[in-house]
């Protein structure tokens, strides 16, 4: 069963974050399944750190968007809306070009707060970083 609000549409999702960090860093949405949203970004001169591999903060950065993303998404827009609370990450393994793959994919859906999984990997799905995501849900 589908955790989302209404039907997703990838080009939609994308538009309402075409305005934000999402489109500086290169952060795309691409894929989303019934209860996971999937998201990519370069590895690249924006997001690199000065040794030339990727930045944790970017890395926080995608897993903060595609878990935000996937909050709202679950929420009526009417009704609430999802804010970060606290994140954490744990860095495995350095990536130099390429992209990067974030999959947010929820633990707990509840009527005040969210907490969602999102696992970053490689382009040989090697894992990069886990992080952890809780969201406050705001009544409007």
């Amino acid at each position: 069963m589908a955790i989302w609000f209404q039907p997703l549409n990838l080009d939609v999702v994308q538009k309402m974050n075409n305005v934000n960090m999402m489109k500086h860093l290169g952060i795309e949405v691409i894929e989303f399944g019934d209860d996971y949203l999937k998201g990519r970004m370069p590895v690249d001169h924006r997001t690199q750190q000065p040794f030339g591999i990727l930045h944790g903060g970017a890395s926080v950065a995608l897993a903060e968007t595609l878990g935000s993303n996937a909050a709202n998404l679950c929420l009526n827009p009417m009704k609430a809306y999802a804010v970060g609370l606290s994140i954490n990450a744990s860095h495995m393994r350095a990536v130099r070009s390429g992209y990067v793959y974030g999959t947010a994919c929820p633990h707990h859906l509840g009527r005040s707060t969210h907490v969602w999984e999102i696992k970053i990997v490689d382009e040989n799905d090697r894992l990069i970083c886990v992080s952890r995501l809780t969201m406050a849900v705001i009544t409007r």
